[in-house]
């Protein structure tokens, strides 16, 4: 009878890494090679191939063209477990906080001009409809990953995005209470719907959400989409926050932008990992190519609205490429 099989010597919660020699990592032991629906590729779940779940799973996540042969081995590079990310998220938390008491108790919302709050409602507060998109496009790489090291890394990811969409709906009802006649709270769906402003952004994650193959979901949300929402929406109106005396926003935006580090981080590492596998730089290369137009769009047509900000599309479009260069793309 073989060790494994000795009752009598039971495996170890983290026996699938008794290879590397040494005690493992709490990263190791609470997060490698926890998906079992991959144990069989022709009935993930345990369940009859047959059925519509099976099927779809199949298709969408074994079947992708975007492929490795051992997608356990991918580490996250800030090997963040959820006990880490709740120290640093409360740690963020309290500062953002602190942001919103401090400018609550200066009365800065009562400082800023009109022509800055028509740009808020216009430009600012919609944006927890494009920001939940990405938070729902996360959770699809969530449910369809190959491996619990990279299902953490995207969970991690879409818990951020829900953490900012809470934040711009806070934003939205402190200046609907300090402007009430202004239209806040009541005017954003239909600014998302209609205004040429969001059109790109809505066009490109709606379809987003629809691209089911999971390796093209990765591809068109953390190598072209994100990035696009990441320049224009975060910095580039942070920066023109600044420029029209809302410090506030600035640096709520600046804190949005830490997350988007550490997703840039874990995707940059991911795309190193599956370069490795002969192919898969065609596959993406050809992703890349169909989605990077939609998020160059999205830029120029939300850059556009921005006030005083000629230069927002240009630098927003170099920064989300600049950045695709450093993956190989």
């Amino acid at each position: 009878m073989a060790d494994t099989d000795d009752l009598s010597k039971p495996l170890k919660t983290f026996s699938h890494l008794a290879k590397q020699k040494r005690r493992p990592s709490e990263y190791e032991i609470v997060s490698t090679n926890l998906i079992w629906s991959t144990a069989d590729p022709k009935a993930p779940w345990a369940m009859s191939p047959d059925m519509p779940l099976s099927q779809w799973y199949i298709r969408h996540r074994n079947q992708s063209p975007l492929r490795h042969d051992d997608w356990n081995a991918f580490r996250d590079p800030d090997q963040m477990v959820y006990r880490t990310y709740n120290m640093l998220q409360d740690g963020q938390e309290s500062y953002v906080d602190g942001l919103l008491d401090d400018h609550s108790r200066n009365e800065h919302d009562k400082g800023l001009s009109r022509h800055w709050l028509d740009a808020l409602r216009q430009l600012y507060t919609p944006g927890r409809y494009l920001v939940h998109t990405v938070q729902m496009s996360s959770a699809y790489l969530v449910q369809l990953a190959h491996a619990s090291t990279v299902e953490n890394c995207a969970m991690f990811q879409s818990a951020d995005q829900l953490r900012w969409v809470q934040r711009i709906a806070y934003r939205t009802k402190e200046l609907s209470k300090n402007h009430p006649s202004l239209g806040f709270g009541t005017t954003e769906r239909r600014s998302w719907e209609d205004d040429a402003a969001w059109q790109g952004f809505r066009e490109l994650m709606e379809k987003t959400l629809t691209a089911y193959d999971w390796g093209e979901q990765l591809a068109a949300l953390n190598l072209v989409a994100k990035p696009a929402i990441d320049e224009a929406y975060f910095r580039q109106l942070g920066h023109a926050a600044r420029r029209n005396g809302d410090t506030l926003l600035g640096l709520l935006n600046d804190a949005a932008l830490i997350d988007s580090e550490r997703s840039r981080r874990w995707t940059k590492g991911l795309i190193d990992f599956v370069l490795k596998k002969d192919g898969n730089k065609a596959v993406l290369d050809g992703w890349v190519k169909k989605w990077a137009p939609l998020g160059d769009k999205a830029i120029d047509d939300f850059c556009a609205a921005l006030p005083e900000s000629p230069e927002a599309a240009g630098e927003a479009r170099t920064a989300a490429r600049e950045w695709r260069k450093t993956l190989g793309f």
